[in-house]
């Protein structure tokens, strides 16, 4: 990491900041903390990591492109330049010019873009599937039902880019202990949460971390 430095980055921000500029702000630290590492985003090893890419990438039972929102520093690309040949279509989307300058670096022939996707003006690039990978896992100090309203809001517009499907994932509920900077959401709400979005659904718990990840498709999947 040695071509790319930041600055440090506070979270003493005011009240009327977004939830996701805090956790820009979180991630950000992180980054400056570990680098461009898993710990560098948040994840606690590469291995859990990896098993989280694996995944997402599972949304696109029948081919097709990826938008990676919240694409922090582009491991995901990293797994599946690593994983399939051809790789799949991609694209990088994040809130925070940090990640996104440091994804354009390691990048340079891949398009990344820098977007606050509740701003009034805000483009959501149109792929067959987005992948959302820890964007809902932490809320740091964000109150549950401050966080769970604008998770609903971020997905409904995501929804609404994505082609084919989309996937996110979540904090389960039923582990041994919780954090209160995690998000755990029950299984339940999430269900509401997907009907919302469309008929066509499945939350996976299958992969061995305390969390699930839900895809979301517009029509039946075969």
């Amino acid at each position: 990491m040695a071509a790319f430095a930041i600055t440090a980055v506070t979270t003493d921000m005011p009240e009327t900041v977004s939830p996701f500029h805090l956790l820009a702000a979180h991630y950000e630290n992180c980054f400056r903390r570990y680098g461009d590492t898993p710990r560098g985003v948040d994840w606690p090893d590469a291995d859990s990591a990896r098993v989280r890419y694996k995944v997402m990438a599972g949304v696109a039972y029948d081919g097709g492109g990826f938008l990676d929102f919240g694409c922090g520093a582009g491991h995901f690309l990293e797994y599946l330049q690593q994983t399939y040949s051809p790789c799949p279509a991609y694209r990088g989307l994040d809130i925070s010019p940090i990640f996104v300058d440091l994804c354009r670096h390691k990048f340079p022939d891949i398009i990344f873009d820098c977007v606050d996707v509740m701003a009034p003006d805000a483009v959501i690039p149109s792929t067959d599937y987005v992948i959302m990978n820890g964007v809902f896992t932490e809320k740091r100090e964000v109150p549950y039902n401050v966080f769970f309203d604008a998770m609903m809001a971020v997905l409904g517009k995501v929804f609404a880019a994505a082609k084919r499907g989309m996937a996110f994932n979540l904090m389960s509920k039923y582990v041994d202990w919780e954090r209160d900077d995690l998000f755990h959401v029950p299984y339940n709400d999430v269900a509401r949460v997907a009907m919302s979005l469309s008929r066509h659904h499945t939350i996976r718990a299958d992969y061995g971390l305390r969390e699930y990840t839900v895809y979301v498709y517009k029509s039946a999947i075969a």
